[in-house]
């Protein structure tokens, strides 16, 4: 198995395209390894590769410009770091930075953006025994067309052991995303505050090359007369983007005047569809300012303002923008909502009355770009410059290289984005996805209508997950810029 070495629990991801005879950043003066050395390859392009694009360069005394007063120093310092995660990692990194992270595999890094990856369908969270290193896992939703979908498995069921070992906070990894591609989950269910174990087993096997569309629910609903859109949005993925904007014609066709969007598990993903959905719940104001990015001092000054400047949309690149130009939406969110979802409700806030409904969301508000040991394109991913990348080198970064601001400066949500309606997901009750009377959503409706409902919305077991299925994937929580870099730019 490909080894994913992260740090802590997530990151944001930016794939940026740059073609050989432009946009281009070349890098300036920097220290050289002694050629008769041992090898340093690895640790060369890590160095070089963070001085000129890393957030926090300026914060980093290793990353300095001024660090090495000659070439000798600077080979000293990468012989004396033999293996590239502590080097990274140890060396390389700001101290209150949470989400970096690199792969051994460059490639697996890249194919990963598309929403393709080894899955049996099955999305879950984990969650720690009270007083105790055992864990449970319950079912969040289950992906159409998985092995899980033909399992006598759904929405709300607990698991207890894997093959017949109890998951525990030591163990989990190995188990449930080891090189075990089919396992048996022991099923269990709640009663009251207890899990009770069911005494049966269920068999899953990962598939190869499984597609998880994002659109996992698009209807309308007829809530006393007043038609609702809804959407459960589970990564921004590009490559459906096409059919997220189809979805939001329907909503159109069927005269939804109110939109709840569920990001509740949706850890995040392109930064440009995060612009296209926030253009098609507010319109199509292609003068009005989305996010701005902010990078590090060498990279910003080089930037203009239009490069740095996002603004809505008025088409996918294919196609016009359908919009609802809706004037507030009611947005599903908590600790599993990340990256691009937080971006959108940061995004939409100067101009809609975002209402947050669920619990505060993870705070990752910056992006990364992928960097790999093509220093002829400054270390940027180009998969038309496969041919450039070092042969000896298969090692890829994806370090923060900036934040993102809405149109008013607001880009301090680290600590995540606190909802106005407070409502935790209930293992006791978690309810069907897209019913209305699914407590969020039951929640979110009543807030539209205005009728109190009868519906108690109280919480007996709060699904308080410390990890999640979706963050434990090669693109966990990332949030990818995708569009190229200007030509202009240079460091001198």
């Amino acid at each position: 198995m490909k080894k994913f070495f992260l740090l802590f629990m997530g990151m944001v991801m930016v794939l940026a395209s740059c073609n050989k005879d432009d946009d281009q950043i070349k890098n300036g003066p920097t220290p050289d390894p002694d050629p008769v050395a041992q090898d340093v390859t690895v640790q060369n392009f890590m160095w070089q590769a963070l001085n000129l694009w890393y957030f926090w360069q300026a914060e980093v005394p290793d990353l300095a410009d001024d660090r090495f007063a000659t070439n000798a120093a600077y080979t000293e310092f990468l012989e004396a770091n033999p293996n590239p995660e502590s080097f990274y990692n140890d060396k390389l990194l700001f101290s209150e930075d949470r989400f970096s992270f690199l792969n051994d595999d460059y490639k697996e890094l890249v194919n990963n953006l598309s929403g393709v990856s080894k899955s049996n369908g099955l999305e879950f969270g984990l969650v720690r025994f009270s007083g105790s290193d055992d864990i449970f896992g319950y079912v969040q939703y289950i992906l159409p067309d998985s092995d899980a979908s033909t399992k006598d498995i759904q929405r709300g069921d607990i698991f207890l052991r894997v093959d017949g070992v109890q998951l525990n906070i030591n163990n989990y990894i190995n188990l449930l995303f080891g090189d075990n591609d089919t396992y048996e989950l022991s099923i269990a269910h709640i009663e009251g505050n207890t899990v009770v174990d069911d005494n049966r087993t269920v068999s899953l096997t990962k598939v190869e090359n499984q597609v998880e569309n994002p659109i996992l629910i698009a209807e309308t609903l007829d809530v006393n007369g007043t038609k609702v859109a809804y959407l459960m949005y589970n990564r921004f993925l590009s490559n459906f983007d096409e059919e997220l904007n189809a979805a939001f014609a329907q909503f159109v066709a069927n005269g939804a005047t109110e939109l709840v969007l569920d990001l509740r598990y949706n850890p995040g993903g392109s930064v440009n569809t995060s612009r296209l959905l926030a253009s098609m719940i507010y319109g199509t104001n292609t003068n009005e300012v989305y996010i701005r990015q902010r990078w590090n001092d060498k990279i910003q000054a080089q930037l203009s303002d239009d490069f740095l400047t996002d603004y809505f949309a008025s088409s996918t690149g294919s196609s016009p923008i359908n919009t609802m130009n809706l004037s507030r939406v009611f947005v599903l969110a908590q600790n599993s909502s990340a990256s691009a979802s937080e971006l959108v409700m940061n995004g939409l806030d100067p101009y809609v009355n975002v209402i947050h409904i669920g619990e505060t969301t993870r705070g990752k508000n910056e992006f990364s770009i992928t960097l790999v040991d093509d220093p002829g394109n400054s270390f940027i991913y180009n998969s038309n410059r496969e041919g450039n990348i070092n042969p000896d080198n298969s090692w890829g970064l994806q370090p923060l290289v900036g934040r993102n601001e809405n149109a008013n400066g607001f880009y301090d949500y680290t600590s995540g984005l606190s909802p106005d309606i407070e409502l935790a997901e209930d293992l006791g009750n978690l309810g069907v996805l897209g019913n209305m009377d699914e407590p969020l959503l039951a929640r979110a409706l009543q807030e539209i209508t205005g009728v109190s409902a009868k519906q108690d919305f109280s919480v007996q077991m709060k699904a308080e997950s410390f990890t999640t299925s979706r963050v434990q994937t090669p693109i966990k929580d990332n949030m990818w810029l995708d569009k190229p870099l200007p030509t202009n730019v240079s460091i001198q």
